[in-house]
């Protein structure tokens, strides 16, 4: 019925770290996967469960615009990814006039909620178009 997209780039951690965050929460339920993330002990758990509550919000205001009854115990975690973003590089000087370049990655996360009539209904458009 309702699907809601939230999104965060420029996001100060890596991709790696953040992608380990994101698979906790795939599949999972909208308040299940806050839960899990208020309590996760990785830092980019903070940005991640805002980008949840976000998307959850999206959905309300999505339902109040489309007139629909919305369940917020309805919404699931259908798809979260992670992209990677700008690398900012920055030097440290070294012994003997050197420079050692950083590498501070960043990150775009995305994800999507969705009811599950929506994605009853979007496997059967898929099936129908074959």
């Amino acid at each position: 019925m309702v699907e809601s997209i939230a999104r965060v780039k420029h996001i100060r951690v890596t991709p790696q770290k953040a992608r380990r965050v994101v698979a906790l929460i795939k599949g999972k339920q909208a308040g299940e996967a806050l839960a899990i993330l208020k309590f996760a002990p990785q830092s980019a758990s903070e940005p991640i469960y805002k980008l949840v509550a976000s998307a959850v919000a999206n959905a309300r205001v999505k339902a109040d615009q489309l007139n629909e009854y919305l369940d917020e115990q309805d919404l699931y975690v259908k798809n979260a990814y992670v992209d990677e973003g700008t690398t900012l590089k920055r030097f440290q000087a070294r012994a003997q006039g050197r420079a050692f370049q950083i590498k501070k990655r960043t990150s775009h996360i995305t994800v999507v909620l969705s009811t599950p009539e929506v994605a009853e209904t979007s496997a059967a458009a898929k099936k129908a178009s074959k």
